[in-house]
């Protein structure tokens, strides 16, 4: 079954090989098991020799002592479908004499401005700098909103657009405490649409639709069902896990108080002081914080 994987046939990697072929193979399409020890690099005994493994097996021998002979879903860039994980199958269901993984992943790779991410480019980031400055909630809603298999176009505006996308979330459920009781009914039109879209080869950018239908329902109705149901789905993808006031006051500049600003600008409304009032609202605006009038007083948010 070799190349079940990739589609590729044994026939064509024949026809596509090498013309120097290492002398220890018995066919062009050998792959290491174990390599031999070379000059100054680590190596282990064993009883064919000095050396260490070969790629491939290490995976195969991690994945069998920590999750098992057979396990549900295996993933990878798409850059190591072919070899890399189609050697993993070859090894481990001949030694096991079962289905290695019952699902394999392959996701796209991660752009910089439309740029392929690389060390050698110098344009490559961590988790850990990004979160310096984005919530892990709106990260994981970046990621979220492109499919697994697409290229992932990481920008600064990406990002951007993700964390306000993500607040109109937040907006829909401000104020509301999820039912803790509260079941997903899998019968209804919503739930069920985002069930699919999960089912469909993990469609995220379609349930993520789905959560938006259902805020803009909230928007209109404030009904509690729909709102408890949001949640619940959005908790399924990772994301409105966090305290909606929380996560829409996150990232205020210690240098402001906000309150106190808010507190000085009833003030002057109370004395019709019209004009300080709208002063105080453009300061609060150019440090990216945005005020609303409700009946039970100002709230105000992150812009």
């Amino acid at each position: 079954g070799y190349g079940k994987l990739s589609g590729k046939s044994l026939k064509d990697l024949r026809a596509g090989s090498r013309v120097e072929v290492d002398k220890f193979k018995q066919d062009n399409n050998d792959f290491v098991l174990w390599k031999s020890a070379k000059p100054n690099e680590p190596f282990w005994k064993s009883p064919w020799g000095d050396g260490r493994p070969g790629w491939h097996i290490e995976c195969s021998t991690m994945s069998n002592n920590l999750l098992g002979k057979n396990f549900d879903i295996h993933g990878g860039g798409q850059d190591l479908q072919f070899p890399h994980h189609e050697n993993e199958i070859a090894q481990s269901e001949a030694v096991n004499s079962c289905q290695m993984a019952n699902y394999w992943i392959h996701n796209g790779f991660v752009k910089i401005d439309n740029e392929k991410m690389s060390k050698s480019l110098g344009n490559f980031f961590t988790i850990r700098s990004i979160l310096e400055k984005y919530q892990p909630e709106v990260v994981r809603f970046f990621i979220l909103k492109a499919h697994y298999r697409s290229p992932l176009n990481f920008s600064q505006e990406n990002l951007e657009e993700s964390k306000r996308a993500l607040t109109k979330l937040y907006l829909s459920i401000r104020n509301f405490k999820v039912d803790k009781e509260f079941k997903i009914n899998w019968d209804l039109k919503s739930s069920n649409e985002f069930k699919k879209a999960l089912n469909d080869d993990f469609n995220t950018p379609d349930a993520i639709a789905i959560l938006f239908e259902l805020a803009l329902k909230i928007n209109k109705n404030q009904n509690i069902e729909d709102i408890n149901l949001l949640i619940k789905l959005g908790n399924i993808l990772g994301v409105l896990r966090d305290n909606s006031e929380e996560f829409l006051k996150d990232n205020i500049s210690k240098e402001i108080n906000v309150e106190e600003i808010i507190s000085q600008r009833d003030e002057a409304k109370a004395l019709k002081d019209y004009f300080t009032a709208d002063k105080l609202r453009n300061d609060l605006l150019e440090n990216n914080i945005l005020i609303e009038d409700t009946p039970s007083g100002t709230v105000w948010r992150k812009k």
